[in-house]
């Protein structure tokens, strides 16, 4: 007698292990490594953040270390990044410039609270909407910004362009990071090849005495633990009405960054994100790092793109990039400064080469041309504008773009019934791009005295549809003519009821079938019978 296996019972909590990166060593090795990678990123992003907003290298610090660590332990997406950001920055540089750094701390809890009623609303669910070429436009335009904003590490203090032998060594040291990303996983996946790109540029910088830029040049990173602090903010309604705009904008430019991130991540590892979750984590982020002297955040896709193709997935990595980047404000300060620049840089532009959707350059002249020409709007507006602008843009372009070709699709075909009635079979959908062509469909009058529209292969989808309908039975009872309706939804008779005027149409109602199967399974109507109203 054979022995009967049992199934493995799946252990509690494994899940959660896994979702942490804590089910086997090898994922904890991968995940603490991939970290430590972004960590090192992370440090000279946020500095310039923070310069870019005109605040304190370590108000940046301490916003990418609490958005990252509150983000990597709640978000909606394990493996995702958040810090400091510079689509976050150029809006801040302006109210910092005007109000002062103690207003910046109030709008971004403001822009916290914001963010949280967003997720408690589950507001980020109408990320579905972006269309696809608006999300193509979006990495390409990230990747162009991610390489230009490297371009400013090729000029000296006078922001001259670097020139002879510096530049020389300079894209030298680029090069042989971005070789070294680029050979690694082919001898090894024990160490992600971005850290082990910047440890060896970094000893040969130091080892040599190399006279090339590094992280120390930018500024300082030793400090303290972030202090708690209540913005020293007075809460009148001028006040208020300072910070809300930007809260506003923050909150929002914020989220669409994020959830924008989280799909791009959740598409390249192949599994699902939580919208509203992580829209929820980034404003308890952002409340929490207001009040601890931090510049806020939002999903970073560079550091993102790091930690995926570094081969982190779980929360582990998130978490330890954020406690390795408080680790080097407080201890290892004069170690990071050390690292030199074009380390980072090619860590940088192998993920611009990564982030940018090459397979859209192929797609030019494959995909209908209004498609081509979002992918490149976007791309172009989020290079020259902002990345949340770029995306609203792209969507209210391809939202008209589709009513258009929709409208094109309305037609009717007439025929004469045994009854002599005029019979209009509408196809396609009645809303307000399509009015005008539905209009045109009908001749009141040359029809007969008894006219029919069925709407078995149409439905009516706004306002602007029933005004149609209602105008139209207006010109056939101006003509002494009976206008029926036929098929009309439940939905749509409801409204037509509730919008009723001086006309009176006579609606048809819905025929009741009798449905059977044939031998090979298909459903055919067996008999139809008509109920007029």
């Amino acid at each position: 007698m054979t022995e009967q296996v049992k199934p493995v019972a799946r252990q509690p909590g494994s899940k959660w292990l896994a979702e942490f990166g804590l089910n086997s060593m090898s994922r904890i090795r991968i995940e603490s490594f991939s970290g430590l990678t972004v960590a090192l990123a992370l440090v000279p992003e946020a500095v310039a953040f923070a310069f870019v907003a005109g605040v304190n290298p370590l108000v940046g610090l301490y916003a990418a270390f609490i958005v990252g660590l509150v983000t990597a332990v709640f978000g909606g997406r394990p493996g995702m990044i958040s810090g400091a950001t510079g689509a976050l920055a150029v809006v801040m540089v302006s109210l910092v410039a005007q109000h002062g750094v103690e207003y910046l701390f109030a709008t971004v809890v403001l822009m916290g609270v914001i963010q949280v009623i967003a997720g408690i609303t589950h507001l980020g669910k109408f990320i579905r909407m972006v269309p696809h070429p608006v999300m193509l436009g979006f990495v390409n335009g990230l990747a162009i910004v991610i390489f230009l904003a490297q371009l400013g590490q090729f000029k000296d203090g006078s922001g001259a362009w670097l020139e002879g032998l510096p530049l020389y060594l300079m894209l030298g040291l680029v090069i042989l990071t971005m070789a070294i990303i680029y050979i690694m996983p082919k001898m090894t996946k024990a160490v992600p090849g971005p850290l082990a790109a910047i440890v060896v540029v970094t000893l040969i910088v130091v080892g040599l005495n190399l006279d090339s830029p590094r992280v120390g040049d930018l500024a300082s990173i030793a400090g303290g633990l972030p202090p708690f602090h209540i913005p020293d903010f007075s809460l009148t309604w001028d006040s208020l009405m300072i910070i809300l705009p930007y809260a506003v904008i923050l909150a929002a430019v914020g989220l669409i960054e994020s959830l924008l991130t989280l799909n791009l991540v959740s598409d390249m590892t192949d599994t699902h994100g939580g919208a509203s979750k992580e829209c929820a984590a980034q404003g308890a982020a952002n409340v929490i790092t207001g009040f601890f002297g931090g510049m806020g955040g939002c999903a970073m896709i560079g550091q993102s793109m790091i930690n995926v193709k570094s081969g982190g997935r779980a929360r582990l990595s998130g978490i330890v990039a954020a406690l390795s980047l408080l680790g080097f404000i407080l201890f290892a300060s004069g170690l990071i400064e050390q690292i030199p620049l074009a380390a980072l840089i090619g860590v940088m532009f192998m993920v611009v080469i990564g982030t940018f959707a090459w397979n859209s350059l192929k797609l030019i002249g494959k995909i209908p041309r209004h498609d081509v020409f979002v992918i490149i709007f976007v791309t172009a507006i989020t290079v020259a504008f902002d990345l949340a602008v770029a995306v609203v843009a792209g969507v209210i372009i391809s939202a008209l773009v589709f009513a258009w070709e929709t409208a094109k699709h309305t037609h009717a075909a007439k025929i004469i019934d045994e009854e002599g009635s005029k019979v209009y079979k509408l196809s396609g959908p009645l809303f307000f791009g399509s009015v005008a062509s539905f209009i045109e469909l009908f001749d009141p009058k040359s029809d007969p005295d008894d006219v029919i529209v069925d709407f078995l292969d149409s439905r009516v989808l706004d306002h602007s549809g029933l005004q149609a309908i209602d105008a139209l039975a207006v010109k056939y009872e101006a003509a002494g003519k009976t206008l029926h309706l036929r098929h009309l939804s439940a939905d749509c008779r409801r409204l037509l009821d509730k919008a009723r005027k001086i006309v009176e149409v006579s609606v048809i109602e819905d025929p009741d079938y009798g449905v059977a199967v044939d031998y090979e399974g298909n459903y055919v109507v067996m008999n139809e019978t008509r109920k007029d109203s």
